[in-house]
């Protein structure tokens, strides 16, 4: 099976998600930074953490990537997320903003 090639930031982002780092977590986005997940938006790092520490990083969550793509400065990565809160195939999209993240959006894969 190749390799999937993800661009930075984002495959930092993935890899500090995998490996529960809260803090570098929060790092990857900018100051005002949205997280859409399935329509429910959270802005700027206080909102973010709020939710990260239940259903994402606080619920241990790693994503297996199966599939991604670039078009512009969004950052698609298709992949099997495992956590306590939640699991299955998933679609990231990540807009990205120089060497941070602007929004991620999370939806069915």
């Amino acid at each position: 099976m190749p390799t999937l090639t993800v661009p930075e930031p984002v495959a930092s982002f993935i890899d500090r998600v995998n490996a529960h780092d809260d803090e570098a977590f929060l790092d990857a986005f900018t100051p005002n930074g949205v997280v859409d997940d399935w329509g429910r938006n959270f802005t700027g790092q206080e909102e973010i953490k709020a939710w990260s520490d239940q259903e994402f990083i606080g619920s241990q969550g790693t994503l297996a990537i199966e599939e991604a793509s670039v078009a512009g400065n969004l950052v698609t990565v298709v992949g099997d997320w495992r956590s306590n809160h939640a699991n299955g195939r998933s679609m990231f999209i990540f807009e990205v903003n120089g060497n941070k993240l602007a929004k991620m959006t999370i939806r069915e894969g």
